[in-house]
């Protein structure tokens, strides 16, 4: 399975209509949707479609055809999806009518071939499933942390200032694992 760290959009033009394809992760689709409504106030049609992982490691799939005739747009982009093997990733299609009616086949030509594009030039990542990891450090050691995260493709999630510092650290488990070993004469590890 791949995911997308980033916005990535293509346009795709057939018979004068316009077929804006925004893919993007799946924690921006919401707020990514309501942006483009405001952006394209003339566009006919926003065809959407996700696939995420939820917190039961279960794949959660949608398609929507926001109007165009059932199964043209939702679904043939959400197949795509599926066919590339993505996860935790949305494709929003904004279409401009051209004037010329593509019927029901040149839909699912357009939509497939509108998301096939944005994701041949997307940057691509495997995906891995990350974990959280509770753990603090002395004041005097927070840049050292601080730096290991960054070059070891670890997020920060929060930081906490108390006593010591404490930090929820997010990555794979093989990084987690590299970075306290790295550490651990530094780092206490502490229960979620």
């Amino acid at each position: 399975m791949q995911y997308i760290q980033k916005h990535f959009t293509s346009t795709l033009e057939v018979k004068q209509s316009k077929f804006i394809a925004h893919l993007i992760p799946y924690e921006l689709y919401e707020t990514t949707l309501e942006q483009l409504k405001v952006e394209h106030p003339k566009a006919r049609h926003f065809v959407t479609a996700f696939r995420y992982l939820n917190e039961y490691d279960q794949v959660v799939e949608h398609s929507s055809d926001d109007g165009e005739p059932k199964g043209t747009s939702g679904k043939p982009s959400l197949m795509v999806l599926q066919g590339q093997e993505l996860i935790n990733i949305a494709v929003i299609v904004v279409r401009y009518f051209g004037g010329t009616k593509l019927g029901t086949g040149g839909l699912v030509r357009a939509y497939s071939d509108a998301v096939n594009q944005v994701i041949n030039e997307a940057e691509l990542s495997p995906y891995e499933k990350e974990f959280t990891q509770k753990v603090s450090v002395d004041y005097a050691d927070i840049r050292l942390l601080e730096y290991e995260c960054e070059t070891a493709d670890i997020k920060i999630v929060d930081k906490n200032f108390t006593t010591d510092a404490e930090y929820i650290l997010k990555a794979s488990q093989e990084n987690l694992k590299t970075l306290l070993e790295k550490l651990k004469r530094v780092v206490k590890v502490l229960s979620s």
